[in-house]
Formats: structure tokens, sequence, C-alpha cells
């Protein structure tokens, strides 16, 4: 393993992308490497299961709000992951109890941060005292007793239950010393993370960048809230862009990548998944309801991305979407989607899915879910399917808008030895996320 390569002054920032060299990734059905996660795509698995019985929740009642006056059903269902209460504290130099006063948002995104870094062939201790950044998208999941009570956590529950702590952690234990924030805009978190990240290294602010996204639910809260709007899958199944969509189905995951300059990234021979052409995050601006989404705003910043990313929107074969599965969310996306990618795809649409329909909406970490997933596609050379993609959603006519959904692993072939995909998110408070990103075929390698 090497040590990050120098800053070399001959290297023209303008002319000097910003390239993916690691990842790391972890889902529900005990997935925890980039391998386990492609296996998991490719074969259309589902990867949801019932309501963990070991976090304290109420399970029963949960079940049982459908009976209350105006509250929807909730299924006994969710993407969740398996090792969410595994964590080894002292390999981290962190006390036991500490540890457990932790949000375990903060252990998932540390131990996958160390993960990234050992894909991008870094010794992470090697890494003490350089300017690598730390992006991470994060949301509060309410874990754990109210610091505002005397027990046994008291004196660890300020930094156990902090936002900035899910990447401070990071920063603290690898000892970096470049910029260090979490980010939270809701479902668009991992994305607008990414956002940041790359205006960091473009500013020449770090030479690496640690960019990722998490949730680790600490209570069931979003299965209330969506019950109450009556926004949840009753069927237990997330089923974006499809006829049988009935509502959103929440998840759990975490992923993060490593980025830095390609110049850096070949005298360092590492290996480069992806290069990240451009990124962009805006706000629907007002108008309706504070938690809906608007095609318009989608579509202004999708255009704009194109614009800064220097390739024609046709050339964009895969679209990893956002697709919630409401019937709100998924026809407004469509419609933004078709505005740029579809109307220069009449003839050969381009493809659009989207991993909800594998693990759920792992909110905050659905955007950096849905990035990794795109790599590996450009990786293996292939596109992976999305499932409940065999009757597609009935709100949009699919012989006209340039967009399709794969229902089978597809091979996809590059242009000119590039192959080009994109990647949305938007968030409950109104911000929206876009990154496209260029895969070029003689940097792939199968052994992620």
């Amino acid at each position: 393993m090497t040590a990050v390569a120098p800053i070399g002054e001959a290297a023209a920032l303008a002319d000097d992308p910003i390239v993916v060299v690691g990842m790391s990734v972890e889902a529900p059905g005990g997935i925890d490497t980039p391998a386990a996660y492609w296996s998991a795509l490719t074969e259309g698995r589902d990867l949801i299961g019932p309501f963990p019985r070991d976090r304290g929740w109420d399970v029963d009642e949960l079940l049982g709000l459908s009976a209350r006056h105006g509250w929807g059903q909730v299924a006994d269902a969710g993407g969740f992951l398996d090792k969410a209460t595994e964590f080894d504290p002292l390999f981290f130099g962190i006390s036991p109890r500490e540890a457990v006063a932790m949000d375990p948002q903060q252990r998932v995104m540390l131990r996958t941060a160390w993960r990234a870094v050992e894909n991008a062939g870094i010794n992470p201790r090697s890494l003490a005292g350089q300017e690598v950044g730390v992006y991470v998208g994060g949301s509060a999941m309410e874990y754990g007793p109210r610091a505002a009570e005397v027990n046994e956590y008291s004196g660890y529950r300020a930094a156990g239950s902090a936002l900035g702590a899910m990447a401070g952690r990071i920063s603290h234990c690898m000892q970096l010393t470049g910029p260090c924030m979490t980010v939270d805009t809701a479902c668009a978190s991992s994305l607008t993370a990414l956002d940041l990240a790359v205006k960091a290294l473009r500013d020449d602010d770090a030479q690496l960048a640690l960019v990722g996204g998490v949730c680790v639910m600490g209570s069931p809260a979003a299965f209330y809230e969506f019950s109450k709007n009556n926004a949840l899958a009753a069927g237990g199944q997330c089923r974006p862009y499809s006829s049988e969509a009935d509502g959103t189905l929440w998840g759990e995951g975490a992923g993060l990548i490593v980025l830095e300059r390609r110049s850096r990234a070949l005298a360092a021979d590492r290996r480069i998944y992806g290069e990240i052409l451009a990124t962009g995050v805006n706000h629907n601006g007002g108008g309706a309801g504070i938690a809906l989404p608007s095609a318009a705003a989608q579509q202004r910043l999708i255009e704009r991305v194109v614009q800064r990313a220097g390739i024609a929107p046709e050339h964009v074969d895969l679209i990893e979407g956002h697709g919630t599965g409401t019937a709100v969310g998924d026809p407004l996306e469509l419609e933004a989607l078709s505005g740029v990618y579809g109307a220069a795809r009449r003839n050969a649409p381009a493809a659009v899915g989207s991993v909800k329909s594998n693990l759920g909406h792992a909110q905050a970490a659905s955007g950096m879910l849905g990035l990794i997933k795109v790599l590996l596609c450009g990786l293996h050379g292939q596109i992976a399917p999305t499932r409940h993609a065999q009757q597609p959603s009935d709100s949009v006519d699919w012989t006209d808008v340039g967009l399709r959904l794969p229902a089978a692993v597809e091979d996809w072939p590059d242009r000119d030895g590039v192959r080009h995909a994109a990647v949305s998110s938007f968030g409950i408070a109104g911000t929206n996320a876009h990154a496209i990103i260029a895969m070029p075929t003689e940097t792939s390698d199968n052994n992620a």
C-alpha cells in the first residue's frame, strides 16, 4: 500500500479531472464489499427484511398504526443493516463505553471509510497529518437516550450524537487535517457532499477526499411520519417507476468513495473507477409544500450539470434516479429526466433505474449507494436491472420519453472507450443534487 502522492506543481488544475480511486459499501443482506453489492444487484436480489427486534422498537405499535384514524399501513419490512450493532472500538482507539454512546451512523461510517481507503491501495494510517478532506452526508436518526438527563453515557453524548462527528470521527481517527464536514440536505445529502468535495479538490483545499453517506435508523421515526402521511409502501416493497408503486420503504446503508486528481492517481499507480465530470445542487425555490419535488427545478439543475460536463445529453446511457416509488415523486422526476436526457434519445432510450428497488430508501445514503452502483456498472461493462421494472408506471408514455427500465442484466457498450452515466437525488427539504460520471474502459478492473 502507498501513501498519498505529493502535490505536483505541473498539474494544471483545469485540465486535471477528479477521479474515483476507492470505494466501500455496507448494505442490507449482510453486504459489506463492492463485490457482494454487485452480485446482489445483478441477481436482482430482494434485500428487504422484517423490522429488527433488537433495537428496543415497539414493533407491535408500528404494525398497528393503521388502526388509528388517518394513518396508513406499516408493513413489517425495511432494508436494515445486519451489522449495525457490531463495532470494534479498540481498533479505532475508542473506549467501549464511548462507542455505545456513539450514534451507530458514526461507527458504520468510520469502518466504511477505512475500507474505502484500503480499497484505494492506501494504508489509512499513512494519511496522518495529511490534507485529506472528509465529506459525509447524514441526518439525525434519534439514537440513544436524551442528553438532558442523567445516565451512564452522560459526558459522551455531546460528540456521540453530533451530526458533525459522522465526518469528524474519520478525520480524528486517521489524523487527517483537511476540510471535514457532515452535510444534511435530507435525502440529497451524500450527493451534496460529493459536490462540496469536488469543489474543494478543484480549489486545491485537499490532496484527497473521502466522500460518503450513511443511514442507520436509531429509531423508527421515519415509519411513523410516513404512516401519518400515507406515503409508505403497504406491500413492503419499494417499486421505483412502476405502475405497482404504492409508496416508499425505508432502508439503511453506507457508501464511501475516495477522490483525488487524476495526475496524482496515475503517479501512485491507482486503479481509477471513473471521473466526476460535473456535479450540481439547487433548491425548488418555494411553490408547493416543502416536501414536494419540483420537476422544473430538477430539470434546470440537470441542464446546468450537463453543460458543466461538456458532453451531449444523448451520450448518457444510464441514469441512476432517485426513484422513491411514490405517486408524486416518480412522475415528476421522470418528467425532468425526459426533458433533458430523453429528449435526445427518442429512438434509443436511456436506461433509468434505482437501487431502492433492492434495499429501500436509505435516505441520506441513497445517492452514494446509487453512485457506487453506477461505478460498478461501468467497471463490469453491464447495466444492473431494477426490480419491479416489468410493469412501468402508467403516468408516462414510455414510447415517447426517451427512457426505459432495464428488467435484466444488459451489456453496456462503450462510446469511443468511455461510458457515461448520471445520478440524481432530491431531499424532503427541497434540495436537488445531480452528478455526471465518465468511466473509461481502459481503467476497468473487475477485482473491486
